[in-house]
């Protein structure tokens, strides 16, 4: 779909009345984004259909982008139809990874993370699917397999390493996650942060958003030990820090996953095959880093 084409069909949606204007906006590598204004209101409108090798099931983000709405985490819904969810505009910056190296964000940031997992179950409604990282690099696996993918021969050591993270993580408690929280998903208003983009949304273990952020923004030891004792209201202890370790080496195992199935699937204009080599190199260091530190 051409830029002309998603904002073709953003101003074909039935929920408008007098649409003045429209342009696509930044971002986004599995949608495309197109800004719409309707009676002087601002909106988001998200183009994409189901992904199901990501298992991206856009009825699942629609309630999970309304109950996230509800919990005050995140823009309001405006319109819903198939292949589209218009969301209302907010006027805001998306962070940067520089930007959560910055301390009095890195908490805000994490104070967002903890309304989530410890807000929104009371508004969630209907069924809500899991998020679990293991399952989906194995499943992965499969499908790049199957798919004749160039990083066939890389994989069975990589499931290996999924395998012996999956028991290094043990035991979890199960919270509604938000899974993507690349910094960009999150956005600062003059008062306060905002999530977006729930695609990816489900019930996981509260260490795989935590993780995520941290592998996402590169954040130092000091900044994570600063996030989850901020998190947890105490000081990781070795169990805790182990646990935390493994989960964010499997989140950018399933950051570089995603982007290998990306490069036979997507059809976006997006240099995948780079981010997948780029988020290999940041896996397997994090995998050094922590196998070395288990020894």
């Amino acid at each position: 779909m051409t830029p002309q084409e998603a904002i073709d069909m953003a101003l074909s949606l039935s929920c408008w009345t007098a649409p003045t204007g429209a342009a696509p906006l930044d971002g986004g590598i599995t949608n495309h984004n197109i800004r719409v204004t309707d009676q002087g209101c601002d909106y988001v409108v998200r183009l994409g259909q189901d992904i199901p090798e990501h298992g991206i099931l856009r009825w699942h983000e629609l309630s999970l982008s309304r109950s996230a709405a509800a919990a005050g985490l995140a823009p309001g819904v405006h319109h819903a139809e198939p292949g589209a969810l218009v969301l209302e505009f907010i006027a805001s910056e998306a962070l940067g990874e520089d930007d959560l190296h910055d301390p009095a964000t890195l908490m805000a940031a994490t104070d967002l993370i903890a309304r989530l997992h410890r807000e929104m179950p009371q508004h969630l409604r209907g069924p809500i699917l899991s998020f679990w990282v293991f399952h989906i690099l194995r499943d992965y696996a499969a499908t790049l397999r199957a798919r004749g993918s160039r990083h066939i021969p890389a994989l069975s050591a990589l499931l290996e390493q999924a395998d012996m993270l999956e028991r290094a993580v043990g035991p979890v408690t199960l919270v509604p996650g938000h899974n993507d929280l690349l910094p960009a998903n999150i956005l600062r208003t003059s008062d306060r942060l905002w999530l977006i983009d729930w695609e990816y949304g489900g019930f996981n273990s509260p260490l795989f958003d935590l993780g995520g952020l941290a592998s996402n923004c590169a954040l130092d030891r000091d900044a994570e030990l600063a996030m989850l004792t901020r998190y947890f209201g105490r000081v990781p202890d070795a169990t805790l820090w182990r646990s935390y370790s493994a989960m964010k080496c499997a989140s950018l195992l399933r950051e570089t996953m995603w982007s290998m199935i990306s490069e036979l699937t997507s059809t976006l204009d997006f240099d995948y095959a780079d981010y997948t080599d780029k988020n290999l190199d940041r896996f397997r260091d994090a995998l050094a880093n922590f196998t070395h530190k288990d020894t």
